[in-house]
């Protein structure tokens, strides 16, 4: 056994050799260039600590925050037909959603769940922005109608964080079809007398705002959220003047009576739980792990 080469010279490569670090333990934030350390962003659910800025989140993170001890159930969504136009453009369409799966862990740009915020049941769907800019496609139309019918018959609320580039141009007209069938599924729940609030994020444009988006019975957004159907560039270039400052954004449309409210991500579970039990005509949220308190029973009065 030669020491030297066996234990003598690995000891000294791993005292001077670099370790390795990885690449995505920090974050810049787009609006402010604060560089943000990982787990820092997570802990403040993707709000930069800086400037407030509110980044994308994933349904996933979204849910684990929302949903108490982080636990909730997945609803299964029935799988469309995987490539009904066969479709390609730079690359075969197949081919795009394998990318993306790869990349988020998802079969498709919409998660659906059922579970507790502060003991209210709900049922909850979101979208996810970076599985192919959220668009809207035959998978994410029988999403909101497996959502809406989980909804009626637990009879449960709905809430839906919407946050979409547009319809899918690879499904062509598949995909414009999924406005009125979202529609459809919007009217089950009222028919249902059961209430369906909208949380437009970061963005939320083209059919979805033609659509589901803009059906809640209560609207709220997420600060400096872009909403709209045409973008504020494309506006700017067909009518060819210049657009009030902030024009589409979450406080523009409060102000303009688009929205209900505009909420902050952290305080955002506390509000939705507020607004659905005063829906539901439910006593307000007990916070901790005590249980809902109980009526107590007056004596009946002495009779004299």
């Amino acid at each position: 056994m030669n020491w030297i080469s066996n234990y003598v010279r690995p000891k000294i490569n791993s005292l001077f050799s670099r370790r390795e670090v990885p690449e995505n333990l920090w974050t810049k934030c787009p609006e402010c260039g604060t560089m943000l350390f990982h787990r820092e962003l997570a802990e403040n659910l993707n709000v930069c600590t800086h400037c407030d800025h509110h980044m994308a989140i994933t349904p996933r993170a979204r849910f684990s925050a929302m949903f108490d001890g982080g636990i909730f159930v997945e609803v299964k969504v029935p799988e469309p037909v995987a490539d009904p136009l066969h479709f390609r453009d730079q690359k075969k369409y197949p081919e795009r959603m394998k990318a993306a799966q790869k990349a988020t862990g998802e079969k498709d740009a919409m998660l659906v769940a059922e579970g507790e915020m502060l003991r209210t049941p709900v049922v909850a769907v979101a979208q996810d922005f970076s599985f192919m800019g959220g668009s809207m496609g035959m998978y994410v139309g029988n999403a909101i109608v497996a959502a809406a019918e989980r909804a009626v018959a637990l009879k449960r609320p709905l809430i839906l964080f919407s946050a979409a580039g547009g319809a899918r141009m690879q499904e062509g007209i598949l995909s414009l079809m999924q406005m009125p069938r979202s529609t459809v599924a919007v009217q089950m729940l009222k028919e249902a007398g059961l209430p369906y609030i909208v949380v437009l994020t970061h963005p939320t444009t083209g059919g979805v705002t033609a659509s589901y988006a803009m059906l809640g019975d209560v609207q709220i957004a997420e600060p400096n959220a872009l909403i709209c159907f045409a973008g504020p560039r494309v506006i700017e270039q067909t009518i060819r003047e210049k657009l009030p400052e902030g024009f589409q954004r979450a406080e523009y449309l409060l102000d303009h009576g688009m929205l209900d409210r505009v909420t902050h991500r952290k305080k955002l579970r506390e509000e939705l739980v507020t607004i659905l039990r005063m829906l539901t005509g439910q006593t307000p949220a007990v916070h901790g792990d005590l249980p809902p308190a109980q009526p107590v029973e007056q004596p009946a009065p002495a009779q004299g």
